[in-house]
């Protein structure tokens, strides 16, 4: 366990949280349980399940926060942009993605930040060491959510090329928009061909547990076997599109490495502690 000497505060308890829905299949409170316990600190972890049309109950909750009943929350599906209205202020990250998955107050301000980029590009990194690119990093990712907002993100800081497809090519092209004095390719959904890129990245909840036979690749797709997917999927550990992938000799990865990462980097905000990696992934190796 590391200390970061900059956290401004100290707690005798910290009460944490996840906001989302749903939420029964979320691996977030024994991440959490084994990062507090590994730095020595008491606390909870608690799930919020608040559906996507309950504006008023995610208002009460993240006032909860500012009333430092609870220290830190957590932001998942669909949450991540519906978030953003009861912030006082959004980090340059957040800000620049669009979307929040990490609220905690500094100086009576509900904060909003993303640790879902960082997250994903430091898993990704490991992913990707050593691996042969054949197209100059070069990525298709599939999605225009709060998690594609912040792979896109990722992407461009890890100088990577983006095309970006959806189901919904108005809000892809939107997506590509909000990232100004960016080249992102938008492709139609329905006319999606995932050669000649070096990456595949699916932003989806497509083939989450319980629609475990989904995949968010459209009828019988082939792939190239030097593209890499990336299935930002954890639910199940293997998911259709990360078994189709490997069948056809790509190498595959699900998410289950960016939610330790994003997850460690939340708790470091919140308490001013770094827990040790190997203690996070201890503690969902047998789920």
């Amino acid at each position: 366990m590391t200390k970061n000497p900059s956290f401004p505060a100290s707690s005798s308890f910290f009460q944490l949280g996840l906001i989302g829905y749903p939420l029964e299949h979320s691996l977030s409170p024994k991440i959490h349980a084994a990062a507090l316990k590994a730095c020595g600190l008491s606390g909870g972890y608690a799930l919020f399940a608040i559906p996507p049309q309950d504006s008023q109950g995610l208002k009460d909750l993240i006032a909860r926060v500012r009333a430092r009943e609870i220290h830190g929350l957590n932001v998942t599906i669909p949450h991540k942009q519906s978030v953003i209205e009861f912030m006082d202020e959004l980090t340059p990250t957040a800000k620049a993605i669009g979307a929040a998955n990490t609220i905690y107050l500094r100086e009576n301000k509900l904060i909003g930040e993303n640790t879902d980029a960082a997250g994903f590009l430091a898993d990704l990194k490991k992913f990707t060491d050593g691996k042969k690119l054949a197209y100059g990093k070069s990525a298709l990712v599939l999605g225009a959510g709060g998690a594609a907002r912040a792979v896109v993100y990722a992407l461009l800081r890890g100088g990577w090329n983006i095309a970006l497809a959806a189901r919904r090519v108005e809000q892809a092209q939107e997506l590509a928009n909000s990232f100004e004095n960016e080249t992102i390719k938008v492709i139609n959904y329905a006319e999606l061909q995932p050669f000649g890129f070096d990456l595949l990245v699916n932003a989806t909840p497509v083939g989450m547990s319980p629609k475990v036979d989904d995949s968010p690749l459209p009828g019988k797709f082939s792939l190239n076997k030097d593209t890499m997917v990336y299935d930002l999927v954890y639910n199940p550990r293997q998911t259709r599109l990360a078994r189709e992938a490997q069948a056809q000799g790509c190498s595959a990865a699900t998410g289950l490495g960016m939610l330790i990462e994003q997850a460690a980097l939340a708790f470091e905000i919140w308490t001013g502690c770094v827990p040790p990696r190997p203690a996070l992934w201890q503690s969902i190796r047998d789920v």
